[in-house]
């Protein structure tokens, strides 16, 4: 199904971006919040997996029902796996276009990547946790 991604801030994502690689912050920056509807269209329970592919990729993240977005748009807070899927150009303005992306959606049985996991992808090194 396809929906309109927008990005940004949110609280918890704020709260915890000092530290990056603490469970908080990945349970808040993999959260594809969705209308409702959309959830139940799509056989979707709060939780569950999905996967978010855009023009640029795909990552699995976990959907959750929100009242402040609208049917057919999704909202994903900044951070590692919003990243995974927004292209990485700034149009020399220094950031990437995070609003209005397009991106399919589906369930999946996977689970979604570690911080860490994500970034060993795009040949970080791994180190000690």
């Amino acid at each position: 199904m396809t929906f309109l991604m927008i990005t940004g801030r949110t609280v918890n994502q704020g709260v915890t971006v000092e530290n990056k690689t603490s469970a908080e912050y990945a349970a808040e920056t993999s959260t594809c919040f969705m209308h409702e509807f959309d959830m139940l269209e799509l056989g979707l329970a709060d939780g569950d997996s999905v996967r978010v592919t855009g023009a640029c990729g795909e990552v699995v993240m976990r959907a959750s029902a929100s009242v402040e977005v609208e049917a057919g748009t999704v909202f994903v807070p900044y951070g590692p796996y919003a990243n995974h899927i927004v292209a990485a150009g700034t149009h020399s303005t220094g950031m990437p276009d995070f609003k209005s992306h397009e991106v399919e959606i589906e369930p999946t049985d996977e689970e979604p990547k570690t911080v860490h996991e994500l970034m060993e992808d795009l040949g970080g090194l791994a180190y000690d946790r």
